[in-house]
């Protein structure tokens, strides 16, 4: 059967026992994190739910990866504490939309395909440093508010019942698959704690004691600011930096789940899907958001492979804000807690330790770089544009030690240069020491049909060198250029001087 819309695959089979179950176990996990970011933000509670179902739905519905489910991101929200400390929650959610809008941007100008630039080394440290943060986030369950609104550790028996709880869950989502991969381990774990401290009346913490999350459907709203230049001035840089962290945590997902599922997504699709969620979360009041790798792993782990799990994660949270809030505020938190605890360890990439030995020095440094800047900062694009640079650096300089020159003089007395590697910016010094414009003879050529001319400063390498030669008042070809060198040089021949010579024995190299 053929598409219908572009939205969903109908040829595609779609287990619906599987996609339910993890539909709401993606939900009872989406909870306590928008909750506790929504707070940590200094938000209401019920701003991070509405993300939560806003960011869920829009995503699920129009996004380039099945499978993939978005949220209250706290990787989003915590670059915009300090506007809303500073300008309040209108600013917020003006934010939000031009964040939106630009991420619309990316995807229709198509500029999403780029993050598959991103090396191995990068993405390992990434999903590194963010299972670490995801650890320590459960850690600081273990705390509980106190009546002069401090947060202090748990003491005593609440302390050893959490404990005993989390180490029951943990012990469910980790040998329950053993038994049968049926039903979701998390949704196991998470029913069989509930029951457990339902029947033998064990007092521990539970959601409600992090908040009380019923609410009403969101409601249309534009922020109430004025609409001026001052105004943009202020929301557009957090605009930009939260649209940035959104997108590459969401296509750095995408390629994960790529990965897991032997499948490809598309990266441009869900630029434009991420924006128009955040575009609604503007003006029905959520905090915007991203994909979620923990959820994402809880959905794919759980054997969701299509969009119907999202959606019934949206709307499950929905359901609750409007009526089952009270038995959701019930869910002690140590089974949310396990079972985030034991996506994180899913999420480390224990691959990069065994083969740590293996790998090259430099892609151990972007690696360990990354995962630190990552978890010390929990600033997430700026962690993946650090190891890019790092990565591209070390590429460019290993590249520059690869350049070399084949010398000889020919029967007509005339000296050839045939060269190897690309002459780039970090090559045309080592380019540059392998003439001798002094003692060559009257007439040389320089081969690259085993080279290439990628950049300015390559051309002006050459542009340099021919002035060296005519100073010595001796002829420099430049033989076997590929077309779009060829061009290049066209194109600056106001700039340099350079003699392209059209040997007839040979062809010019065509372009790749």
């Amino acid at each position: 059967m053929k598409n219908s819309i572009g939205l969903f695959k109908f040829s595609q089979k779609v287990n619906y026992k599987n996609e339910l179950l993890a539909g709401f176990t993606v939900a009872m996990t989406m909870i306590p994190e928008s909750l506790s970011f929504a707070i940590l933000a200094g938000l209401s509670p019920l701003i991070g739910l509405y993300a939560a179902f806003l960011m869920g739905l829009v995503t699920a519905f129009f996004g380039g990866r099945p499978g993939m489910v978005s949220g209250g991101a706290g990787a989003t929200i915590v670059v915009l504490i300090a506007l809303i400390k500073t300008h309040g929650v209108e600013y917020l959610f003006a934010t939000i939309i031009l964040a939106g809008i630009f991420q619309i941007g990316v995807g229709v100008l198509k500029w999403g395909k780029f993050v598959r630039l991103i090396p191995q080394p990068v993405m390992y440290g990434f999903l590194n440093g963010l299972a670490v943060i995801i650890f320590m986030a459960q850690i600081e369950q273990f705390k509980i508010m106190s009546t002069d609104g401090s947060m202090n550790w748990l003491q005593g028996t609440a302390l050893y019942t959490m404990i005993g709880l989390v180490i029951i869950t943990i012990a469910i989502v980790y040998f329950f698959p053993k038994i049968t991969k049926t039903i979701p381990a998390s949704l196991v774990a998470i029913f069989v704690v509930f029951a457990i401290v339902i029947v033998f009346q064990i007092n521990t913490k539970t959601v409600a004691d992090i908040a009380h999350i019923s609410g009403n459907l969101p409601r249309f709203h534009i922020p109430k600011l004025p609409f001026s230049w001052e105004t943009l001035q202020i929301i557009f840089p957090y605009a930009l930096i939260m649209s940035g962290v959104g997108l590459i945590e969401s296509l750095l997902t995408l390629s994960m789940v790529d990965e897991i599922t032997n499948s490809k997504g598309n990266a441009n699709k869900e630029s434009v899907a991420q924006g128009v969620a955040n575009i609604a979360n503007g003006f029905f009041g959520g905090m915007g958001g991203c994909a979620m790798v923990a959820q994402t792993l809880v959905n794919i782990n759980a054997g969701s492979r299509a969009r119907l799990s999202g959606i019934i994660a949206a709307i499950t949270i929905l359901v609750i804000i409007l009526v089952g809030a009270p038995f959701i505020e019930r869910i002690p938190m140590a089974a949310l807690v396990g079972v985030m605890m034991m996506v994180s360890i899913g999420t480390f990439q224990w691959v990069s330790i065994r083969i740590i030995n293996k790998m090259p020095k430099s892609d151990i440094f972007v690696g360990i770089t990354v995962a630190l800047i990552t978890i010390f900062l929990h600033n997430l694009a700026l962690a993946v544009l650090i190891g890019v640079i790092i990565s591209a650096l070390i590429f460019a300089w290993d590249n520059a030690k690869r350049i070399r020159a084949n010398k000889y003089v020919d029967e007509n007395g005339i000296k050839h240069y045939d060269i190897f590697g690309p002459l780039f910016f970090g090559s045309v010094e080592s380019f540059l020491e392998k003439f001798d414009p002094i003692n060559d003879p009257k007439e040389v050529i320089i081969n690259f049909s085993e080279s290439r001319v990628v950049d300015m400063s390559a051309i002006d390498a050459l542009d340099r060198l021919s002035k060296r030669y005519n100073q010595q008042n001796k002829t420099l070809h430049l033989r076997h250029l590929s077309d779009d060198c060829r061009k290049m040089l066209e194109n600056a021949e106001a700039l340099i001087e350079v003699n392209i010579h059209d040997d007839p024995t040979y062809k010019v190299m065509s372009g790749d």
